[in-house]
């Protein structure tokens, strides 16, 4: 699977946002992803780190 689990860094720890994304689309300071369950959410900030490896997307406000 190429689906990845994406986390917000808040003050200085990542929670978990939403898992089994599989659409980003990073536009005007905001990001909008959706998950293989039809699941969809937007965050306003910016993409610190995307590691394909450990299937993990990090997001911070921007």
């Amino acid at each position: 699977m190429c689906e990845s689990n994406v986390y917000i860094e808040k003050d200085g720890k990542e929670e978990l946002y939403l898992e089994n994304v599989d659409i980003l689309k990073p536009g005007d300071g905001k990001i909008f992803m959706r998950n293989l369950f039809g699941e969809q959410k937007i965050f306003e900030g910016v993409i610190k780190e995307i590691s394909l490896i450990k299937h993990k997307i990090v997001l911070t406000k921007g």
